[in-house]
């Protein structure tokens, strides 16, 4: 998607030929800075209930008498937020996407002025719109005649220098915030694509290679580890889920240098089950299907990476995806096995279906070597984590309130929102067993902090948080797909300590 940037009088647009224009417009009609004549428009079309001023609601004119757009979409938003206006542009794009529009200008019309983050989430909003899954569906709908936005800022009437600096000021934001829209864009749609790809075509082997043709056209470093190197390093959890499957496990290290060679390096491990059965403690049928969604937390460090490659920051980053299926043929492991993980503690399975956190127990031990500054791991970890938040946020646990909260503000900054949980040391009393240092899992209830003890165990020597996203990582139902949450939120967390380290 090409998209601009251009400073104009809503004025100015009205007048000008155009494929079709998009106005957002605060709930509030007094507060409407539009010329008279549309402004009169529009509030005959409220006595007439074709528009109605509440968010999300839209008006469609076809060729407006008196105004040169072919098309003008006006879409209500709930207030001046960027999460309001996020919300009226994905509204407004539904009339658009199915018209024969093939560029479109989008403006603001209340009294504030649209700021960075109102681009960024205009940008994203546009994104998500048009994305068309297509790999395996060759009768998917044609891709939608768009092809170019642009964004106007309202332009400050005056001649004053003031008013030029001013002028200026703002269009520069919006900039930033286009290109930071577009590059968590990019990111967000490399981790659907991914997702959304059936287990037998997103296979760990294929993972390992998006890797790799992401590394190779963004100048990042990357090492891809077979079996071999695995077993050699005794990563003898990850291996004891690789075993019941005939594909080979991967364990991808990417590395981006953004900083000096002594800057402690940030880093993300991404949970990389590209199929789930369960294993020997096999899931219900029902659903299951659903499971090719359980590489979300790889599918989205593969997408940081992509929009932390494409903006550049000044900070050193690390990624780390341990990718494998859980199957359960002859050699699979079987309940009450006993496993000896990376960091030498012994393991007994009590469910083969809690394999995620035997996965990223091995790769946050591996993290060590890299005397991480702080490190994440993001995870579809645990249907309790949906049970407990439903599909809005993301469960965020942590012990480091600094880092905590430093994700927490990510993602609001990005609207791609998580709530923190509780990690009482209570909890930690329902992996004990009898036969290794630790179980793989506790009593059902607390099944979500129980399995973020679980890592914890294995994290002592850094600073480290776990983002649960069982319930954000896809969707269900008609809309059934892959969300790219939590790209966003891992974008802005990473130009944060960018930001706070320079």
């Amino acid at each position: 998607m090409d998209v601009r940037t251009a400073q104009a009088t809503i004025e100015d647009l009205l007048a000008a030929t155009s494929d079709t224009l998009v106005l957002v417009v605060p709930p509030d009609a007094t507060a409407w800075q539009l010329p008279k004549p549309l402004k009169a428009l529009l509030e005959e079309a409220v006595v007439q209930q074709d528009l109605t001023l509440k968010p999300g609601k839209t008006l469609y004119l076809h060729r407006p008498a008196g105004f040169k757009p072919q098309r003008l979409v006006v879409a209500v938003a709930a207030d001046a937020s960027a999460k309001a206006f996020k919300a009226a542009v994905s509204a407004a794009l539904g009339p658009v996407r199915g018209s024969g529009a093939k560029s479109v200008t989008l403006a603001w019309a209340g009294r504030d002025a649209l700021g960075a983050d109102h681009a960024e989430q205009a940008v994203r909003a546009l994104d998500d719109a048009l994305y068309v899954y297509r790999h395996t569906k060759p009768s998917a709908p044609p891709a939608s005649k768009l092809v170019r936005v642009t964004l106007a800022v309202n332009e400050a009437a005056g001649g004053s220098a003031r008013t030029a600096a001013t002028n200026k000021a703002a269009l520069v934001a919006v900039r930033e915030g286009v290109r930071r829209g577009q590059a968590i864009a990019a990111g967000v749609g490399l981790a659907r694509e991914c997702a959304n790809r059936p287990g037998n075509h997103c296979t760990p082997t294929y993972l390992a290679s998006e890797a790799r043709a992401l590394a190779r056209g963004h100048g990042l470093k990357v090492e891809v580890l077979e079996r071999a190197a695995l077993e050699k390093l005794g990563m003898g959890a990850f291996l004891a889920v690789a075993k019941g499957s005939d594909e080979p496990p991967k364990f991808i290290v990417l590395q981006y240098h953004g900083a000096g060679k002594k800057d402690a390096p940030l880093v993300l491990v991404g949970k990389g089950i590209t199929f789930d059965s369960g294993g020997i403690s096999i899931k219900p049928a029902g659903e299951m299907d659903e499971m090719k969604f359980d590489m979300g937390g790889a599918a989205s460090v593969l997408g940081t990476f992509r929009a932390v490659a494409e903006l550049q920051p000044k900070i050193n980053l690390i990624g780390l995806i341990p990718t494998c299926e859980n199957m359960p043929n002859g050699g699979a492991m079987k309940p009450g096995d006993v496993i000896t993980s990376l960091a030498g503690k012994t393991i007994e399975v009590l469910n083969t279906d809690a394999e995620g956190r035997l996965i990223l127990c091995d790769a946050l031990a591996y993290a060590e070597r890299f005397k991480p500054a702080a490190v994440v791991d993001i995870a579809t970890l645990t249907g309790a984590c949906v049970i407990a938040l439903g599909h809005h946020h993301s469960g965020l646990f942590s012990t480091d309130d600094a880092l905590a909260q430093g994700l927490l503000n990510a993602g609001q900054a990005a609207l791609d929102t998580a709530w923190r949980m509780p990690m009482d040391d209570e909890y930690d009393k329902a992996l004990d067993s009898n036969f290794a240092d630790i179980a793989n899992v506790g009593p059902r209830y607390g099944g979500s902090i129980t399995a973020a003890m679980f890592l914890k165990r294995f994290t002592s020597a850094y600073r480290w948080a776990h983002l649960d996203i069982a319930g954000t990582a896809w969707r269900s139902g008609a809309a059934k797909g892959a969300t790219g949450r939590p790209v966003a939120l891992l974008t802005h967390f990473v130009l944060a300590q960018a930001a706070a380290a320079a």
